[in-house]
């Protein structure tokens, strides 16, 4: 690897359990052993696929072959969990287990805990007894809120700390921090617990909303068959979420409403959702390299909680402002096309499932970054360049994708270890600065740009549009209807 003299921040005194071994689980094993002290005989792993079990065993390192249910966990995991002496750490990198039952199991056994996402237990995405309003990351994200408002403080759980939901929160801040020197404002930056601060500033900025804009351009050696879902990360993950309906933070500066979105009734009220599938829905966005560009409105915690996380409201508590938030996904193309496939087929998903490794793929970049615009200076995408290339040279076991992933996946550690009475955290309330300057190094070039580019951009053209040429920035331009 490029890089030798790897910081160790810090030791993990007790039992370390990871909860899943797919792709993720493989790529963040490497980044534990380097950068943190721990015994490797109190490290398991667990998972029902034991398909890369020779990795841990040339490790020494143990593994279940077990699924964690519902049924199960409590008695599977709470031995595991508090094994010996030392505070524990849980790292869940798994789908299809309910992240708020394992949260309270490991804060009820005083054990550290992080996930890249809020999971339900396995059902759930596709129960057709529920509405679309309770399968949302809305309603999930809401459990875990309303966990964090009964049980405040106590021990450390780091909510939804991969890349996206994760780092792309301490990209909003930094790239906040850019625009506003940029602009020449006046400020004080504020700090980590100043939520108040932080929606303030960015409603000074004069911010309308957020893209969560990224572009994979990593392809493979060889076609993509036909009947075979290929991803860069986590199929399993990609589907649910892509099946889920299409929701997004919803911004004071918006006019219009599509035909059938649907507003919250409860919480916060921050969100919108669409009864449509969200991997079936399109937006205009912009990405440095390819420049304008369709992604999909994939649903993620992010665009709930940074809308959440940067509303102004008055005394009265009233909302004053607030960022339209969303995801605007261009996956590789062979998830394109996988995708295209499923929605072709009305929702049925391919028998066989597969993730694109470091050896199969032959170049290109997953270029993720936040995309803040409707500013005096239009739009600023702030983000991670980084390639395969890089990927391969900096960690093993994981592509482009993934490496942005499971370094995130390593800042919430530190983070939570440096901080093991936080309680329940999400990525928008803790140091950015601190979780980046761990993650920097993984991310290969990590640049901000500024563009002229809008959703009108070449329209109406040849034929006519229903757009708002006053103000190009609103979700009616964005949308591709």
């Amino acid at each position: 690897m490029a890089k030798q003299n790897w910081p160790v921040y810090g030791e993990i005194t007790g039992p370390i359990v990871m909860i899943g071994f797919g792709s993720i689980g493989r790529g963040t094993l490497p980044l534990i052993e380097r950068h943190f002290k721990f015994d490797k005989s109190r490290m398991v792993v667990i998972d029902p696929n034991d398909a890369d079990r020779k990795l841990l065993d040339e490790r020494g390192i143990a593994f279940v072959k077990e699924g964690v249910t519902k049924d199960n966990y409590k008695e599977l995991l709470t031995p595991l969990l508090t094994k010996g002496e030392g505070q524990g750490f849980c790292v869940n990198v798994s789908v299809d287990t309910s992240s708020l039952d394992l949260m309270k199991l490991c804060r009820k056994l005083d054990v550290l805990y992080v996930d890249t996402v809020v999971e339900p237990w396995l059902g759930f995405y596709f129960d057709e007894n529920l509405g679309n309003a309770a399968r949302t990351n809305y309603a999930l994200r809401e459990t875990v809120r309303a966990e964090k408002k009964r049980k405040p403080g106590g021990t450390t759980a780091v909510s939804c700390c991969g890349a996206n939901p994760g780092m792309v929160s301490w990209f909003v801040k930094q790239a906040l921090v850019n625009l506003a020197k940029d602009l020449g404002m006046e400020f004080d930056e504020p700090d980590q617990h100043d939520r108040e601060g932080w929606a303030k500033l960015m409603k000074k900025a004069g911010v309308k909303g957020i893209h969560i804009a990224e572009r994979d351009t990593q392809r493979t050696k060889r076609p993509k068959p036909m009947n075979v879902f290929w991803n860069t990360w986590s199929v399993e993950g990609f589907i649910s979420e892509g099946l889920q309906p299409a929701e997004l933070g919803w911004g004071t500066h918006e006019k219009w409403m599509p035909r059938n979105a649907k507003k919250q009734k409860h919480g916060h009220k921050s969100a919108i959702y669409l009864e449509q599938p969200g991997g079936n829905t399109r937006v205009r966005t912009w990405c440095p390299t390819p420049g304008p560009q369709y992604g999909f409105l994939v649903t993620h915690n992010e665009a709930v909680s940074i809308a959440d996380y940067f509303t102004v409201r008055d005394k009265k508590g009233e909302v004053t402002f607030r960022p339209t938030c969303h995801y605007a996904y261009h996956p590789c193309n062979d998830a394109v096309l996988s995708l295209h496939e499923v929605f072709g087929a009305a929702g049925k998903v391919q028998p066989v499932h597969h993730v694109l490794d470091e050896h199969e793929l032959v170049d290109g970049m997953d270029e993720l970054g936040v995309l803040l615009y409707g500013h005096k200076k239009n739009a600023y995408w702030y983000g991670s360049q980084l390639t395969l290339e890089e990927a391969r040279d900096l960690a093993p076991y994981q592509n482009a994708t993934g490496l942005q992933v499971t370094s995130a996946v390593l800042a919430g550690m530190v983070w939570a270890l440096e901080h093991p009475k936080a309680g329940i955290v999400e990525t928008d309330e803790m140091d950015y600065k601190r979780c980046l300057e761990v993650q920097l190094p993984y991310l290969g070039p990590v640049n901000g740009f500024y563009t002229e580019w809008t959703p009108l951009d070449g329209r109406p053209g040849l034929f006519p549009e229903d757009i708002d040429e006053k103000d190009p920035w609103q979700f009616r331009n964005v949308l591709v209807r």
